[in-house]
């Protein structure tokens, strides 16, 4: 990929993170686990414990791709190799953090993706603010995902054949 193509994508893409770290700030500070499962049983109290640890988790995650992002576009040369790894973790510290939560409590269920309904399913019915913040953040992951389909694997082939060339 070019360069100029590389530092557009970065901008953009930074600008998406930007977004979501937004909104997940915002969530994260206006709402506890006390709050999302007032008056809840056992299994949702869990659901809610690993749903909010999950988005502390995508938070850190994307404001750290943000940062790295943002070093990649201030330096006065771009360095396109640095870009690129940048945006490759992005692709597979945020994008897939988003749509694999380690605790599980949604997920994707491609069946609904061209539908126009929302292709997110919960574990268990969430409180209005919780299927609010998924739902907002969705689309930019899923761009997000579409831009950066390159950095899931033809990325880290070209990075192999390039350490394999130069051992040779």
């Amino acid at each position: 990929m070019s360069a100029g193509n590389v530092q557009r994508l970065c901008e953009t893409t930074k600008e998406k993170l930007k977004y979501a770290i937004d909104k997940l700030e915002v969530f994260l500070n206006e709402h506890s686990l006390s709050q999302l499962a007032a008056d809840a049983n056992e299994e949702t109290v869990h659901f809610y414990k690993g749903f909010l640890s999950d988005l502390r988790h995508l938070l850190v995650f994307s404001e750290v791709s943000s940062e790295k992002l943002g070093i990649a576009l201030r330096r006065a040369n771009f360095d396109t190799e640095f870009a690129e790894k940048a945006l490759y973790n992005v692709y597979h510290h945020c994008v897939n953090n988003f749509f694999y939560p380690k605790s599980e409590s949604y997920s994707e269920d491609g069946r609904y993706a061209y539908t126009g309904q929302d292709a997110i399913r919960f574990r268990v019915k969430p409180v209005r603010p919780v299927r609010d913040i998924i739902l907002d953040i969705t689309k930019v992951f899923e761009d997000l995902r579409d831009d950066l389909t390159y950095y899931e694997s033809d990325y880290l082939t070209e990075r192999r054949m390039q350490s394999q060339r130069s051992h040779a």
